[in-house]
């Protein structure tokens, strides 16, 4: 059996909208075991996103228990779970989230920035990353002299460039056609079984199904299927 490195149990949540109070999780138990890519899917509004942003320490539960590497996020000062995830934690997002006004190695040498790592470690760290996911040549190209495929690689170059060993992605394929999509994602799998990173994927995108270790389905807060 895999080592677990993510274990969450009886996970609560719930948002106040006006008077209304809406129940966004309740009672989520999963564990997630090192070396795996698994996928979270269900309807919008079903407590994905929410949930990993739990996951991660981006958002706060009411109840339960959350632990990433053994680590209870709940405890955690906000200072220290900022370097825990900065550390530990990659991030691909749908939207890309580059920033336009930078290159593509400068987006990529964005989390080592935070690390202070001096710049010539960097640049070296950044540009192997490029070329590992495809665009090697395209280092000083800004986001808007990219396709949508190549920006994603940069998003995902960034996400892997510290190393963690925990990667979560929303809806990593949702803004590429097929063939992007399928690139994309056999570079994800290559990439972390590689270096023995934990994958979570939220998708709507029934092509990728094929790339999970387990598919995890959600319905109104709860987990209600999980496939291998």
């Amino acid at each position: 059996m895999s080592k677990i490195i993510s274990t969450c149990r009886d996970i609560v949540k719930n948002f106040n909208s006006g008077e209304a109070e809406v129940k966004a999780l309740q009672g989520i138990t999963l564990d997630v075991y090192e070396n795996e890519l698994l996928m979270l899917v269900g309807p919008s509004g079903c407590g994905k996103t929410t949930f990993v942003s739990v996951l991660s320490g981006l958002l706060s539960f009411d109840s339960g228990v959350c632990k990433l590497m053994g680590e209870d996020i709940s405890t955690m000062s906000d200072e220290r779970l900022t370097a825990f995830r900065g550390k530990n934690i990659g991030f691909v997002f749908q939207a890309f989230n580059l920033l336009p006004s930078l290159s593509a190695i400068e987006n990529v040498a964005l989390p080592l920035t935070v690390e202070k790592r001096k710049r010539v470690e960097t640049l070296t760290l950044s540009k192997e990353m490029l070329e590992a996911v495809g665009l090697d040549g395209k280092e000083n190209v800004k986001p808007s002299g990219l396709s949508g495929g190549e920006q994603q690689r940069v998003a995902i170059a960034r996400a892997l460039v510290h190393n963690p060993k925990f990667i979560i992605c929303d809806e990593p394929t949702s803004s590429l056609d097929h063939k992007s999509g399928q690139i994309v994602m056999e570079l994800l799998t290559e990439i972390i079984k590689e270096k023995g990173a934990s994958m979570i994927v939220v998708t709507h995108d029934n092509r990728i199904y094929k790339y999970a270790d387990r598919i995890v389905h959600m319905e109104d807060g709860r987990i209600v299927k999980v496939a291998s």
